[in-house]
């Protein structure tokens, strides 16, 4: 009995020793989120809590939203990383509990003559006859195994895999936020382009209409070859840049159809939507409530929490561990006798503790490995808070400098449209020469294009704020 209580005294000794140098309040500075957005009022009304079909409200953009749902490729990816974290939390769960197998195995032996088997063998007779050399070995049976969870290792450990499975689950509603924000985008940009190859083409007419007439009055003598050659070749650019206008619709209607996962094929539209009505407000919310509507900070917070445990896990790893093993089942030498009841049961059970000795370097390698790997998941929390907090905060300013600005554009137009006409008048009149008419048409063309760039930013920059603010994935 004394030396049991030798051996344990030793044990209690090593876990102190491990203790000493072992501690898992691993922390980081951090600063607090902001109570607003800069000068926004501080109000919790925020636009993630609406829904993506009644925040965009267009009929076929929701349709292709949908489909993209159902399809996309990243999204699928994404719910088999979450099948692989059940598959992982499943695994840890079966931890705790003891293992139980079903087991058969058939052995032979010989027995050297100069040794204490053989001896006793020859010697034992059983049921009128000595024990055979070789001797075999016959087991049908279970066999138990069963690690206790004394020091809470395998509990953290099957707290750090819900985390991740939950963490998998944010990721997944991550790829559905960006998903849902980038289809919109590219649905703006192709109504964008629409409108432009619109605007392009009216350019044309009216630049063809100024070419024919700069010809006839090159034949009465009005105008030079010259005055003809720079009316064609400002019609001759602007076919190029119908050109490159329908390579752009192209592309981007295939890009629309990537993210849906099917093959290319005209996407439905109405080019009209891009002109729609935008909210003078947009409402924001307060910064604390990135931490409940964004997905990637919810999946980094969990990550975070999944460190947590495996610091806990890593340590509890230089514990001595205590397990059982029993065995019970047939057993017999020879295979007639092998499930003959009660004689041919037999069965073991033996416990243990087992404390590292030797591989402790590999464990505080361990260890620290997983203190780092906590540190920077602390890190890449923090990272995401302030990632979110910025996107909201320049996406708010690019709103507002958006609606400004377009409503100088929108003067602009207006008066480069008059200019065209009054360009085309004075020279019919021979009041202005035609580098004036070239100029008109030129700095209204891009005026326009102009105007529907900041149109489709709009849209876009209403995209970004609901995608950075957490919503379009509930």
């Amino acid at each position: 009995m004394k030396k049991y209580k030798t051996i344990f005294v030793l044990f209690l000794i090593l876990i102190v020793g491990s203790c000493k140098t072992m501690k898992t309040d691993i922390s980081a500075k951090h600063k607090p989120l902001p109570e607003k957005y800069g000068t926004a009022q501080s109000d919790t009304t925020t636009v993630a809590r609406i829904d993506w079909k009644e925040f965009f409200a267009d009929d076929y953009l929701i349709q292709l939203i949908d489909t993209a749902l159902t399809n996309n490729l990243d999204l699928q990816m994404a719910l088999q990383r979450i099948e692989a974290a059940r598959s992982g939390l499943r695994f840890a769960n079966g931890e705790l509990f003891p293992k139980i197998e079903g087991t058969f195995t058939a052995a032979t032996t010989k027995y050297a003559k100069y040794t204490e088997g053989f001896a006793g063998n020859s010697t034992t007779e059983f049921e009128g006859r000595t024990i055979p050399n070789p001797v075999q070995d016959y087991f049908a049976g279970l066999t138990a195994t069963w690690e206790i969870d004394i020091w809470g290792k395998l509990r953290n450990s099957r707290k750090a895999a819900l985390s991740r499975y939950l963490a998998s689950i944010e990721g997944k509603n991550f790829v559905v936020s960006n998903l849902v924000a980038d289809i919109a985008a590219s649905y703006y940009d192709l109504l964008a382009l629409d409108n432009e190859l619109d605007i392009v083409r009216q350019t044309l007419r009216k630049q063809q209409e100024a070419f024919e007439v700069v010809e006839l009055q090159k034949e009465v003598g009005k105008a030079n070859e010259l005055a003809v050659q720079q009316f064609l070749a400002q019609l001759l650019n602007t076919r190029a840049l119908e050109k490159e206008t329908l390579q752009q619709i192209v592309e981007t209607e295939n890009k629309i159809n990537f993210l849906m996962g099917r093959f290319p094929q005209p996407i439905p539209r109405e080019k009209g939507s891009l002109f729609k009505e935008l909210p003078r407000q947009i409402a924001s919310g307060v910064p604390a409530q990135l931490l409940a509507y964004r997905p990637d900070i919810r999946e980094a917070e969990l990550e975070l929490r999944a460190s947590k445990f495996d610091v806990k896990t890593a340590k509890a790893a230089f514990f001595p561990s205590l397990a059982i093993e029993a065995t019970g089942g047939y057993q017999a030498f020879d295979s007639k006798f092998l499930f003959r009841s009660p004689t041919s049961i037999g069965y073991s059970a033996i416990g243990g503790l087992v404390a590292p000795l030797i591989n402790r370097k590999a464990l505080k390698a361990e260890f620290h490995n997983a203190k780092a790997q906590q540190l920077t998941a602390m890190y890449q929390y923090q990272k995401t808070i302030l990632n979110g907090y910025m996107e909201v905060a320049n996406g708010l300013s690019n709103l507002h400098n958006l609606q400004e600005t377009k409503e100088i554009k929108e003067q602009q137009n207006q008066v480069l449209e008059n200019a065209i006409e009054a360009s085309a008048e004075f020279y019919r009149m021979a009041k202005a020469d035609y580098l004036e008419v070239l100029m008109a048409q030129q700095n209204s063309l891009q005026a326009q294009l102009e105007l529907i760039a900041l149109n489709k930013r709009q849209q876009l920059a209403t995209v970004s704020i609901y995608k950075a603010l957490g919503g379009g994935w509930q």
